[in-house]
């Protein structure tokens, strides 16, 4: 097994026919993997009248250039679609170790095509991928699901939907081995449209490096990184401990964005998480941080089996629902898991629903809602969007339906982007965060690059990392002119870089210990390609403007660009109380992002440019 398969393999789904197309090393220099193995393949099929949920939208499974070598933080794949959500392009990765044994079958990507006539799964072994009847499987939770697929196959790894998927939530997930999701942009829709329940491999061992003297070399880079606190802290608290310091800061997102300061955010941290539930930490395939949660008990008798929520599923279900109980909290997490739905959106569904209920515009009896701040209701809600039961039903189609279905005013507060909820990260506290949300192709993201307190202080550990970039100069987190910019752009190639080569954020500086500036030596270890920083951003370039083209295709523009209303009027009290983005500065700092990318101003790339990247 190596890190370069050279291979794509195409699945008929109505004809369970499969076949295979070879990918030359010089493509793989191009578009490296995951986004990089499905944008020409989106950009190919896709166009405005392809139904999200139909035939003719290719869901494909692409690991990264270097997913499966035996080396922290590269077990990252990807799916990709059209999304059901947002009708943009759609993408979710995930670690753990599915990519790995997916990439050790002998090929890189999966694409299914169609919809199968009954429920199936893939099972793939040997280099050989076969559907198999899944109708067994269908209609169970993802645990239980899993639990028959590891009675007839053994020591496996599963991606596989919960009901949510069946029921084709808009923003329903996909469940890798019950703990790792790809969540946001709806691609446990896409599944369960095609009537795929699981896609599931044995395990697998690592890739083999093509030069294993070199790859020992990367391993001693990264061998100080338990003295590093940006790394250190990831093992001991995961993300969760980012609700406590949000709150200090005065950023964290409480009761649909409507303030920045939780009473309760000690009651529903990292820290009380770790004293009082947690039980255990893993990890992904051959890392050593072990960053994720296993959390069990408390009132709810939450299931450890589903893992342990993570900083975003805490701020969803915590302080932006008004909720102060930890135990509510990891239950709302083990019930998505269950089901497979997205926490963030999920969380900001049932925010807004409870902003519409204290606002007057639905009553508690029409919602079973008394505001924010109530538990079982919160708790009740998510099965019934799991399985679309009444209001569930149209609380399934996301916050921008939504509120289109239920007017009253309440578009005001329902916060998206492109039809994706925002994440919980408040762009008032760190201003480079709303570039994140309007210009992510998949909708509001916070996946995108380096958040802005990583550059904001000269002599840190993340600024020295970002030198070889040429960012030398750091920027106020609430500055949002073009010395803020610039750097997000860098960024930003960065951040999709890492992208296709597979890499997670939580290994690599400047959020983690390895440096940037080794990642060419790290990519040859596995490859044996003489490469440079330069070979490598360039690749994550192409894949912005080939996303970028995809949305165009999809009848995209730069209005769709844009951030909820709620963001630009102040965050009413505590440490940034009257803070805000200004309309005027995000409108151009958009401006010069596009300019920086060689698009012009309506953000479209340049004919020079998709000249330049090799793209039609």
């Amino acid at each position: 097994m190596s890190t370069l398969n050279g291979r794509r393999e195409w699945v008929k789904l109505e004809s369970g026919r499969v076949t295979r197309e070879d990918i030359s090393e010089l493509h793989s220099r191009k578009w490296g993997g995951m986004r990089g193995l499905a944008t020409p393949v989106l950009l190919e099929k896709l166009n405005v009248d392809v139904d999200p949920l139909g035939p003719e939208n290719p869901l494909i499974i692409a690991s990264g250039l270097l997913t499966g070598l035996a080396f922290h933080g590269v077990p990252r794949y990807g799916m990709y679609a059209r999304s059901p959500l947002t009708g943009a392009y759609g993408e979710s990765e995930a670690g753990g170790f599915f990519g790995p044994a997916m990439k050790a079958q002998g090929f890189d990507a999966l694409v299914l095509e169609g919809i199968s006539e009954k429920p199936v799964y893939l099972w793939i072994e040997d280099g050989r991928v076969e559907l198999r009847d899944a109708s067994h499987l269908w209609g169970l939770e993802t645990g239980d699901a899993l639990e028959h697929l590891k009675k007839e196959h053994g020591h496996i790894t599963a991606i596989l939907i919960g009901p949510a998927g069946e029921k084709m939530v808009r923003y329903s997930c996909v469940l890798n081995d019950l703990h790792h999701a790809n969540g946001r942009t709806g691609m446990g829709a896409v599944m369960g449209s095609k009537r795929v329940k699981a896609v599931v491999c044995p395990f697998s061992g690592a890739a083999k490096p093509e030069d294993p003297e070199l790859l020992k070399e990367m391993h001693k880079a990264f061998s100080g990184w338990k003295d590093l606190p940006l790394s250190w802290n990831l093992r001991v608290y995961g993300t969760s401990a980012a609700i406590e310091g949000n709150n200090e800061k005065g950023m964290l997102p409480t009761r649909n964005f409507r303030e920045g300061v939780f009473e309760s955010a000690n009651d529903v941290g990292g820290i009380k998480m770790t004293e009082n539930m947690l039980i255990d930490r893993y990890g992904c395939f051959s890392c050593a941080i072990r960053c994720k949660r296993v959390v069990k008990g408390g009132n709810y008798n939450v299931d450890p089996a589903y893992g342990g929520p993570e900083y975003e599923t805490l701020g969803s279900f915590g302080p932006l629902c008004g909720i102060g109980e930890l135990d509510a909290v990891a239950k709302a997490h083990e019930l998505c898991n269950r089901y497979g739905l997205d926490t963030i959106s999920t969380g900001v569904t049932v925010a807004w629903l409870m902003e519409c209920v204290e606002e007057g515009i639905l009553s508690s009896e029409e919602t079973g809602l008394s505001g924010f701040g109530d538990v079982e209701g919160m708790l009740s809600l998510i099965d019934m969007i799991a399985t679309r039961k009444g209001l569930g039903n149209i609380l399934a189609e996301g916050v921008m339906r939504a509120s289109a279905s239920i007017g009253g005013g309440s578009e005001r507060f329902a916060l998206h982007v492109k039809g994706q909820e925002i994440p919980m990260h408040d762009p008032r506290g760190k201003a480079g965060i709303s570039l994140a949300y309007a210009l992510a192709p998949q909708g509001a993201d916070h996946m995108q690059f380096a958040h802005d307190p990583m550059f904001a202080r000269q002599g840190t550990f993340t600024m020295e990392s970002m030198k070889c970039l040429g960012i030398l100069d750091p920027v106020d987190p609430l500055d949002l002119s073009s010395s803020k910019v610039t750097p997000v752009v860098y960024l930003w190639l960065l951040w999709s870089m890492m992208n296709h080569l597979g890499m997670c954020y939580f290994v690599f500086a400047p959020r983690s210990y390895f440096p940037i500036h080794l990642i060419p030596d790290l990519v040859k270890a596995a490859t044996g390609w003489d490469t440079s920083l330069w070979e490598l951003l360039k690749m994550g370039e192409r894949g912005l403007a080939g996303t970028r083209m995809i949305n165009l295709n999809l009848g995209f523009t730069e209005k769709d660009d844009v951030i909820p209303q709620r963001l630009f009027e102040a965050i009413p009290e505590g440490p940034l109380s009257g803070s805000r983005i200004s309309e005027e500065e995000f409108y151009e700092a958009r401006q010069m992002y596009y300019r920086l990318l060689g698009w012009d101003e309506k953000g479209i790339p340049s004919r020079e440019k998709l000249l330049e990247l090799g793209l039609k």
